[in-house]
């Protein structure tokens, strides 16, 4: 199963986590929407990865970042797209109050940006097993940060693109791929 975590503003159900469940199964992927405090993100995601076997991880965005941080916990292959590395930095522009995909008034306070950095991991685990898809045309993000802070893993830069990944379909079959590799030898839990 597939634990889709979705970046902010969005919503459990976008063009990313359809195009998922089309290509492996509606039963097979789990998009749930994250409340927008961050502590209460991750209290959702770590109860789901309780109560599902989640064998895959797949985050875009601020969505990578929890994946990141989840993964100092559970040893689950993850597939980044446009991951944010450093988000409490990034949001600091976006203090106040902003509306989701389903129209729903939400505040980033100094607090949210608080609780993100103590999200934040410094480096990754020796063993830990990343795929990351960067656009090199990422209009919010700079591709390269995460290049370098994810060196070492599997990189798939995308010439051009946009934050959003449009073109994340195309790579579906490449992720599936890598996962065939690299779920098989992860335990199932329990």
């Amino acid at each position: 199963m597939i634990l889709w975590v979705h970046g902010f503003r969005s919503c459990g159900l976008s063009d990313k986590s359809r195009a998922l469940r089309e290509h492996f199964g509606a039963e097979q992927v789990l998009t749930p929407d994250l409340p927008h405090r961050p502590d209460e993100a991750i209290a959702l995601l770590e109860d789901l990865l309780q109560r599902h076997p989640v064998r895959t991880l797949v985050g875009a965005s601020l969505g990578g970042y929890y994946v990141t941080w989840l993964k100092r916990q559970h040893d689950i292959p993850a597939v980044l797209v446009n991951p944010a590395v450093a988000p409490y930095l990034l949001l600091e522009d976006w203090l106040g109050w902003h509306r989701d995909c389903h129209g729903q008034a939400f505040e980033v306070t100094r607090h949210t940006l608080a609780q993100l950095r103590a999200l934040h991991r410094e480096q990754l685990g020796e063993h830990e097993r990343y795929l990351v898809l960067l656009a090199k045309g990422d209009e919010v993000l700079d591709w390269r940060v995460a290049a370098d802070y994810y060196a070492g893993q599997e990189l798939i830069v995308h010439p051009g693109g946009d934050h959003r990944f449009t073109c994340f379909p195309d790579y579906l079959p490449r992720i599936a791929r890598w996962l065939e590799h690299h779920v098989q030898d992860t335990p199932r839990p329990a």
